[in-house]
């Protein structure tokens, strides 16, 4: 049977990770930056200005362009989303799943939230 480690591993070989200031730059840019984190986290550690906040549980139905649940911005399956968590786990494994959705530009931040801050990006508290 497979291990979280190979499953994380499989995620992160189809994907071309971003490291924080590319996914700010990118950002800039017009990618959405989607942030998984829960509440708990930022409001602990602070919030990303203008990142979309979209809990872990429904990221799939918000930004596939086929869903009726899906937000505005999720316009098309070409569309740059990139996902950050807290440590870069488990937006690896939800760029994968938005892959498989056909989002092909899917990917996410390489050590997540914390090296976003540690790399002194813009933090709102």
């Amino acid at each position: 049977m497979p291990t979280i480690d190979d499953l994380l591993d499989n995620a992160r070989r189809r994907l071309r990770r971003v490291t924080p200031q590319q996914a700010s730059a990118e950002h800039a840019n017009g990618a959405l930056l989607v942030d998984t984190r829960t509440s708990e986290q930022r409001a602990r550690d602070g919030e990303i200005p203008g990142a979309l906040v979209i809990d872990r549980t429904v990221v799939e139905w918000r930004l596939d362009p086929a869903s009726p649940a899906r937000i505005p911005e999720a316009t098309n399956h070409a569309v740059r989303v990139i996902v950050i968590c807290n440590q870069g786990y488990s937006s690896s494994l939800a760029a994968a799943s938005l892959q498989e959705l056909g989002l092909v530009n899917a990917t996410d931040v390489i050590g997540g939230f914390a090296a976003w801050k540690a790399a002194g990006l813009p933090v709102r508290p």
